[in-house]
């Protein structure tokens, strides 16, 4: 997972696979769900991201590899 932010635009991208997206979802105002050819979310489009959420602040937890696909 990769988080791209543009100031310019105040836009988060949160890249969820390299799988490039062919259709997309806006899901509520300044949320766009990216998706690739097999309709699998690819990504996540926040505009207006500063006004939304905290950009100064990225926390994460690590989560184990065998947990995935159970």
């Amino acid at each position: 997972m990769k988080f791209h932010y543009d100031r310019e635009t105040d836009s988060l991208y949160i890249e969820l696979s390299e799988n490039p997206s062919v259709d997309s979802n806006e899901v509520e105002d300044g949320v766009v769900l990216d998706f690739d050819e097999k309709h699998h979310l690819v990504g996540i489009d926040v505009q207006h991201a500063s006004k939304t959420v905290d950009l100064n602040h990225l926390e994460t937890d690590f989560l184990s590899m065998a947990s995935v696909g159970k």
